[in-house]
Parts: structure tokens; sequence; C-alpha cells
């Protein structure tokens, strides 16, 4: 039976703990400044891995402090890599494991990459503009969310006239060249995010919608189940189809 230790007990360390006992993992440790715990090696000792989801400023240190230890990590936290270079020497000098993303719902990956495919497509389609809309919950940390950025990534990568992303409220006429991404903090909206193509004639919309945050925390289980015992730092976007091979 796999151990997990959870670190950082809010909303989705709530899930966590919750879907992995339905799935018939072991919780063995809760970290929280709030639950008057801490990161050292006695409570993670039973740990085969830690999963991460705290806040963007607790992020690297949390990683850092569980690298050291030896544990191998899962981490649904983002608005921290800028901090990724630093830890993936720790994470190379330390032979341990550890998967990031900005968004561990295997919906949200397939999504991901049928946007790829459609980006690369539509590129060809020169008469159609290109938009894009995020909505979260009203206790979301960052905005733009990682997973915004995530998708805009893929348009810039795939569409030869947009080669610069605006997150911000333009006060101008935007440009050609540039891709407008929206967000909306209101309520308890688990997430959407809408990319759309409007031409004169037509709008085509391609959209996910979370029903709720159960998919990020059962990805993060499922990476969690084979992260356990490798080692190396990857993108969950890039390995979620292996994962997808566990069942």
């Amino acid at each position: 039976m796999l151990k997990i230790a959870i670190i950082g007990y809010g909303q989705m360390g709530k899930l966590v703990e919750k879907l992995a006992s339905q799935n018939k993992f072991e919780i063995v440790a809760k970290i929280d400044p709030l639950l008057g715990t801490e990161i050292n090696d006695q409570t993670v000792a039973k740990a085969d891995v830690c999963i991460e989801f705290s806040t963007p400023t607790a992020a690297p240190e949390n990683l850092k402090k569980l690298i050291k230890l030896g544990k191998n990590v899962v981490t649904g936290t983002t608005g921290w890599h800028e901090d990724l270079p630093v830890i993936e020497k720790l994470v190379e000098s330390n032979a341990t494991g550890l998967i990031y993303g900005s968004n561990f719902s295997i919906g949200m990956n397939l999504f991901f990459s049928l946007i790829d495919s459609a980006a690369k497509l539509m590129n060809k389609a020169k008469d159609y503009d290109l938009y894009g809309l995020e909505m979260h919950h009203n206790k979301k940390q960052d905005s733009p969310s990682g997973t915004a950025k995530v998708l805009s990534d893929i348009i810039l990568q795939n569409i030869d006239r947009k080669n610069i992303s605006q997150f911000e409220k333009l006060d101008r006429k935007i440009k050609a060249n540039e891709f407008h991404f929206a967000s909306i903090r209101s309520g308890d909206i688990p997430g959407l995010h809408l990319i759309g193509f409007d031409a004169a004639e037509d709008t085509i919309e391609l959209k996910h919608n979370a029903k709720n945050r159960n998919g990020l925390a059962l990805g993060a289980i499922k990476a969690a189940e084979w992260i356990n015992q490798k080692t190396g730092i990857y993108n969950f976007k890039d390995i979620y189809e292996q994962i997808l091979e566990i069942d």
C-alpha cells in the first residue's frame, strides 16, 4: 500500500486525503502550519511519496526540505516555477523524483492535447482571431492561472500570427500579434478554461469546465503512484499518458 504524506491541509489537501483513502492508499502524515506540524525527518519518515498543495510562497521551501530528506514529491501548487532551476538541481543531487504541473486533471491534460491539435489546424485559417478565458474561485491566489499560461504557450507555439500573450486589462486597441487571455475570480468556481477562434462568419470555442476539484486530486494521487521509487523531474503534462496506463 502506497504511503502518502500531505503537505498543505487546505481544500486540496483534504480532498487528497479523502480520495486517497477511498483508493486504498494510506495517509501517514498531514503537514500544515495551522495543524502545528512541519516538514522534518520524523513527520515524513513513513511516507513513500509526498503530495504538496500549498501556496506559491510556501512551495519552494517545502519542496527543498522534502527533496533534501530524500522524499519523492508531487506538487500541484502553481506560481513558483521561477524557482524550478534550483529545484531541478536539488532533485538531481539528491536522486529523488518530482512531478510538477499547472493542472493535474487528466481531463485538462487531454484538453491541452486537443488545443495543440486545434491550434496547428487553425494556424492555416488566417481569418480567425483568437482569445482565451479562465474562471476560478475567489480564494485562488494567482492570476492568470498556471493552466492559462500553459494554454497560452500552446497557442503561441502553434499560431504564427500570435507571438505575445496579454493577460492584463488593455486600455488601447489590441495588436494583431497579441493573444488576449482574460481571468475572472468569483464565488466557488472550480475552474473553467476556454479557447476561442472568431471570424466574421462564425465562432469556434473549445472549453474545459471542471465540475469539481476531484480530478485535480485524483491526478495527483495517480502521479504519486507513478513517481514512487523513480528518480528525475517531470512535468505532469508530458507523462500523463503514461500515468493513464496505471489502470
